[in-house]
């Protein structure tokens, strides 16, 4: 009985037809093959482990000029391998599919141009595309012959090129002086297709060179920049999308461009319509909304007074979102709540913080950071934490868990969240603790990778601060005093001084906490002394300078370690005391830090304050302090005055 169409169509019998002397049979199963894997990224992955990808490319290379069916069916084959999925990207990259579909671009044909142009467009759209090389003078005289084309296919081709491969201010300026500005401003009047990979073109050209963006604005005297405006109001989605990423990236290096309101509403308002746009453009929409606004408190509040943050959550309640979607919303969201108040009071008030929650547990790892970056920009505010509205099972259970993602940037994330929410302010914590939060950051603060070592680190310090005794000792007893010790002299200057902070935090408060730092032969109080003398970055000083003022609120035996690091014995009086250093620095929070610590050092109520007084006042110290009345920062002039004041109880102040 003969066979089925369908099951002589199955992918092993299709790659064997592939590899068929018989030209008519090559050709058919090209095009089942190709019909099948468009839109099926199943079907795709199915052939390319059966590797029939290096079977068509092979077809491809081995096939003459005059071979247009077979040129045209393979061409489009790799293409849409190429297209949307990564591996099929590789295989097609990894077979030396490259040159061949160069070379079928001079084809006589032009429907082999065609199909070459297509595929190569699909390869540059991915982040595994080789980067082209601009600056090398023949290739860039073929990108000007492919801009210069007549062909649509062609030049979309070449402004793909442009678009993926068009990084430094050098590409941009030599795009520039070959007058490439120009040529894309005039595919602006092309067709659709040509449009839209023009806007994104010229958005990389004129990408973060203000330069390159003075020269755009002043072509045809004004008429390019206005053209892309009124695209702005295109009846094609993708093409108002594209214009209004355009001008998100002008408006990055030179603001003027963007100083109308009406202007500005206008992006933000089109960009969250497109949200309810199909496919790529709803996704890419929310993308385009969170770069607009990212750390532009102007637009922020622009934003919140048009309506937008309400908007976002209500379109994030309405149900399931494609997961691109979901990412670019939460992204949105929190640029939106990074610095304003009242957004984060709306956010809050628009009952979404559970479905924010709820990705957490997310199958896609780029979903759940974003909702990680969400929640840390809403937990920035101080009057929440206040009321501990984040201090919940419901939110801290799923942080908590993600510290042991398999995902490094999702672990960091989820840190950057639990540091915002762990302060606080009703000291209401036994939730995380209870939840082995502690646990999961100690084992964080040993890692290799110095960003969770980091992230972990201020976690810790955040959770450290204002917790009662127990906390603290629970804490130390899990992070113990020789992993805080090693933690201060971290290779890395950023995990030292949020170490010193964790450890200032320590002994902030009752003097049984400060006995702490004189465990174990005194070694975290010995790591804080040589940082303060030897480290080279400002911030760790600050940090620790404020340790030591923290423990010179202690006992006397507190003070006098602290003197006894800040004078030492043996410098014998020939080395200037590190704190002179400071407080004659430039630094306003290091002088500030210094001064409160010779305050607390010379505090009229401890038993030998006269002695330490004299001591400071010896190592001139006290004199210093006296060319300081007017010094520039407010905090640091009025601990000036609280230490001269506190001097003159002990008679002759005088240097």
């Amino acid at each position: 009985m003969p066979a089925s169409a369908s099951s002589n169509n199955r992918p092993p019998d299709l790659i064997a037809r592939l590899n068929s002397g018989d030209a008519a049979t090559k050709l058919k199963a090209l095009r089942e093959v190709k019909n099948q894997i468009i839109g099926n990224k199943t079907k795709k992955l199915s052939y390319i482990k059966l590797g029939a990808v290096p079977t068509v490319v092979e077809i491809l290379a081995t096939a003459g000029d005059s071979d247009s069916s077979i040129l045209i069916q393979s061409a489009a084959a790799i293409g849409s391998f190429a297209c949307g999925v990564d591996a099929g990207v590789k295989a097609v990259l990894d077979c030396g599919a490259f040159p061949h579909l160069f070379r079928i671009l001079s084809n006589p044909d032009d429907k082999v141009v065609d199909a070459g142009a297509r595929s190569l467009r699909m390869i540059f759209q991915s982040k595994l595309a080789p980067k082209y090389d601009i600056l090398e003078e023949k290739k860039m005289e073929f990108l000007l012959s492919l801009l210069n084309s007549e062909n649509e296919n062609v030049t979309g081709l070449g402004a793909s090129i442009i678009t993926h491969s068009c990084e430094t201010s050098a590409e941009q300026k030599v795009l520039c002086d070959a007058g490439v500005l120009q040529r894309l401003v005039t595919l602006l009047e092309g067709s659709l297709n040509q449009r839209d990979v023009s806007l994104e073109s010229l958005a990389a050209i004129v990408k973060n060179n203000s330069e390159v963006i003075l020269k755009f604005a002043n072509l045809d005297s004004g008429r390019a920049l206005s053209a892309i405006n009124e695209l702005v109001k295109d009846r094609y989605p993708r093409t108002r999308l594209l214009a209004c990423m355009f001008f998100t990236v002008i408006g990055d290096k030179a603001p003027c461009y963007l100083q109308s309101i009406e202007m500005r509403s206008k992006l933000i308002l089109i960009l969250v319509e497109l949200l309810e746009e199909p496919d790529r453009v709803g996704d890419e929409a929310p993308f385009a909304l969170a770069s607009l606004i990212a750390d532009k408190e102007d637009f922020q509040k622009l934003a919140f007074e048009v309506d937008a943050l309400s908007k976002l959550c209500k379109f994030l309640c309405k149900g399931p979102i494609q997961a691109k979607r979901l990412e670019g919303i939460l992204l949105a969201l929190s640029e939106l709540c990074s610095k304003l108040e009242n957004c984060r009071s709306q956010f809050l008030s628009m009952q979404v913080l559970n479905v924010v929650t709820d990705s957490l547990n997310h199958d896609l790892a780029e979903v759940r950071i974003a909702a990680c970056i969400c929640i840390k920009s809403v937990t920035r505010s101080v009057k929440n934490l206040s009321a501990g509205h984040f201090i919940n099972e419901m939110t801290v259970i799923p942080l908590v868990q993600l510290l042991h993602d398999p995902s490094t940037s999702v672990q960091v994330a989820a840190l950057g969240a639990i540091s915002n929410i762990v302060v606080d302010f009703k000291i209401r914590k036994s939730i995380f603790i209870q939840c082995g939060g502690v646990k999961h950051l100690v084992q964080l603060s040993k890692s290799m990778d110095p960003i969770l070592r980091l992230n972990a680190v201020w976690a810790l310090r955040n959770l450290m601060f204002l917790l009662d005794k127990t906390g603290k000792e629970g804490i130390l007893l899990e992070l113990t005093i020789s992993t805080l010790a090693s933690l201060i002299c971290d290779p890395e200057p950023s995990i030292q001084e949020q170490a010193l902070a964790l450890v200032r935090n320590l002994v902030d408060g009752c003097v049984d906490s400060i006995e702490h730092v004189f465990s174990e032969d005194g070694i975290i109080m010995n790591s804080v002394g040589r940082q303060v003398w030897n480290a080279s970055k400002t911030e760790v000083c600050v940090q620790g300078m404020y340790v030591l003022s923290n423990v010179a609120a202690g006992s006397e035996l507190h003070k006098e370690a602290v003197m006894h690091h800040l004078l030492p014995p043996e410098a014998g009086g020939c080395t200037q005391s590190v704190i002179i250093k400071f407080l004659q620095g430039n630094d306003s929070q290091l002088r500030t830090a210094s001064i409160w610590c010779v305050v607390n050092l010379t505090y009229p109520g401890s038993p030998g304050a006269s002695d330490r007084f004299a001591r400071l006042r010896s190592a001139g110290v006290i004199s210093q302090i006296k060319t300081m009345v007017h010094d520039p920062c407010l905090d640091a002039k009025f601990r000036v005055r609280t230490a001269i004041d506190q001097c003159m109880t002990f008679g002759n102040s005088s240097a």
